[in-house]
């Protein structure tokens, strides 16, 4: 199997590896924090009981952190000795020195946790979860049986099981990571872990996954006895609150919102249903705008009156009952005047109502049953033109997802991007409401697929991708400035290798992601076909905290692997069409290479630090060690330089 990871050395490196400060290392801890906690789940002694064991895998991974500038480990890279029943590996996690920081620093720790005054001493503060106890769902017999085997292990034993199953280390990484970790014997915990049978795909199940858990009560009749306590001394007090806080109109018809805070024409006008905007249904046939200001009211409740009274209430004013989610740089505060009513129906079992205020979408959903509580969320949609303003998430049930396509869209379908050549499958479109298609936004485990939203309207059609918020992302291809939709079949297959490094700018109010295929280049030692090099770009809605990931593709692999990544930069971007990156791989022969490609005009590429050479053109090959570190500089057709991104 054929081994690469980022090349590029950050300033200040060492020679022991690259420096890594607190911002990168925080990066890589949200992102793969899911895959962190299942690592220190799996490593921590199963004696400590099933809920503190959770707790403490959540307290080591969320500890991880340094406290400064730190010097992270050499990265291990996937060989050929990497186990072949392992999970597949997160997108960007191979070749990331702040990952592979945090990752050391929970595996130090869970292994320290060993001893039962360890575990006394790391009982966290936090989390805490009270008249809870929280453990993850239960698996299956050979689960449990790979639980127990692992139990017995040694904790150095353990880790070297886990390493080399979740993480997909090779034995000569697997032994870098426990010596750096602080065990004696790292061979010995090898020999050891080799008597348990490799049932590596076991490691993904639920059954250790601390991040999805069950909940049960603790020690009822203790809690009895408190609350009988509380409750003498609390009741009048909480009947005396409510009376002296009770409005005049009370609480009833506004639902799950807050009590009013200001009484004025403006904030009234804005509560009132009678007042909300409803656009004509064929406005949008002939406006000169199509965004959202022309979508019509639709839905079979939007005479409910009761309905959208509380939906407006709960938007001003969400109250303790209510769940409220908002994309990054999105205001939360309740609409100016009255919005725009652009849906209120029955979906999946709840009511749900979608505004427009011009800058943002709401969403607010309460049970069709009656029972108490709602959901709002909010993004920002300012700026949306004909393709951003395609379709809005109505709901999410089961790991599927409903769009409200807007009313220019003639059809509606679903495909895998993973797989370019297969058919899209039909959508029924009923009121603008799309029939149920799983989304890729939430899924646990590895990528396998990657389901799209396919739209087609008089002006061509367009695939958008749900990322876990309100709006889906629009998905582009080709160079930055000059990007085109995605539906074509070459369009498509460039996007292919790519598509499961979409889950890494999930739930970061991303309005659209382009893939430039900014280079190919030769494989050395007769290793095939050449290699792919692509950037991709996520635009956000609010401007800033755009991310772009320089990613480097083999024939052969199913995935790309991404090699650089930086956010809030102007290259592979509109203003700046360029790019310059690199990647260390191993040849079939076992030979590595510095392998570094930039953009169309770029005229020579010059690597330094622990990799040197130069070449004429945008393609550098060089013979390199294992491990290497080197900066990449590029000259270009107009005088300029470019710098390795990252």
């Amino acid at each position: 199997m054929q081994s690469q990871h980022a090349a590029q050395r950050p300033p200040h490196s060492s020679s022991d590896g690259p420096v890594v400060d607190v911002e990168q290392a925080e990066a890589a801890l949200a992102e793969h924090y899911p895959r962190l906690v299942r690592l220190a789940y799996l490593l921590l002694p199963p004696g400590t009981g099933r809920s503190r064991r959770v707790l403490t895998a959540h307290a080591l991974a969320q500890r991880a952190l340094p406290r400064g500038r730190t010097t992270a480990p050499v990265i291990p890279a996937q060989s050929a000795e990497a186990p072949q029943d392992a999970p597949a590996p997160s997108p960007g996690r191979d070749g990331d020195p702040g990952y592979a920081l945090v990752r050391l620093q929970v595996v130090r720790t869970a292994l320290r946790a060993g001893g039962p005054l360890r575990r006394a001493l790391l009982s966290p503060p936090l989390p805490r979860v009270w008249g809870l106890r929280l453990h993850p769902r239960s698996g299956g017999a050979d689960e449990l049986a790979l639980d127990q085997r692992l139990s017995a292990l040694s904790g150095p034993a353990r880790a070297a099981y886990v390493l080399r199953g979740l993480e997909r280390l090779a034995d000569d990484d697997v032994r870098r990571v426990l010596t750096d970790a602080g065990v004696a014997d790292a061979a010995a915990a090898l020999r050891e872990a080799d008597g348990v049978p490799a049932e590596y795909r076991l490691l993904d199940s639920p059954e250790f996954d601390p991040c999805s858990l069950q909940a049960r009560p603790t020690d009822l009749l203790r809690r009895r006895r408190h609350l009988k306590v509380a409750l003498a001394s609390g009741c009048a007090l909480v009947v005396c609150g409510a009376l002296l806080g009770l409005p005049g109109d009370g609480w009833g018809p506004d639902g799950a919102a807050a009590p009013p805070y200001a009484r004025n024409p403006a904030a009234q006008a804005a509560l009132d249903p009678a007042k909300l905007t409803r656009v004509a249904p064929a406005l949008w046939k002939a406006s000169a705008r199509t965004d959202f200001s022309v979508w019509p009211a639709r839905g079979d409740l939007t005479g409910d009156r009761g309905l959208l009274r509380r939906a407006l209430a709960v938007w001003a004013r969400p109250g303790e009952r209510v769940q409220v989610s908002a994309t990054p740089g999105t205001p939360s505060g309740g609409p100016a005047g009255p919005p725009q009513l652009l849906y209120a129906g029955t979906v999946d079992s709840a009511r749900v109502v979608i505004l427009h205020d011009g800058l943002r979408i709401a969403r607010y959903a309460e049970p069709e049953s009656g029972a108490r509580g709602a959901v709002l969320d909010l993004a920002r949609v300012d700026g949306a033109d004909r393709a951003g303003a395609s379709a809005v998430v109505l709901s999410r049930v089961d790991g599927n997802v409903r769009y409200l396509a807007a009313p220019w869209v003639r059809e509606a379908r679903h495909r895998d991007l993973r797989e370019p050549d297969a058919g899209a499958t039909d959508l029924t479109l009923t009121g603008g409401v799309t029939s149920p298609l799983a989304s890729p936004a939430l899924r646990a485990g590895s990528c396998t697929s990657w389901n799209v939203l396919e739209l087609t309207d008089k002006a061509g059609t367009r695939l958008m991708t749900d990322l876990a918020e309100l709006v889906p992302a629009r998905l582009t291809a080709g160079r930055p400035g000059a990007a085109g939709e995605t539906s074509g079949a070459g369009t498509l297959r460039a996007w292919a290798p790519f598509a499961c490094s979409l889950v890494s700018v999930r739930s970061a109010g991303v309005r659209s992601v382009n893939a430039w295929a900014f280079a190919e280049q030769p494989l050395p030692d007769g290793a095939g076909g050449p290699a792919d090099w692509v950037c991709t770009r996520a635009e956000t809605w609010r401007g800033g905290g755009s991310r772009v990931l320089a990613q480097f593709h083999t024939p052969g692999r199913p995935s790309g692997t991404a090699v650089a990544k930086a956010e809030d930069v102007p290259q592979c971007g509109a203003r700046a069409p360029r790019v310059l990156a690199g990647v260390l791989w191993k040849s079939p022969a076992g030979t590595w290479y510095l392998l570094a490609a930039g953009s169309r005009g770029t005229t020579s590429v010059t690597a330094t630090g622990g990799v040197e050479g130069t070449a004429q053109g945008n393609l550098l090959t060089v013979e390199a060690e294992r491990g290497a570190q080197a900066d990449l500089v590029g000259t270009r057709k107009d005088g300029g330089s470019i710098t390795g991104l990252g």
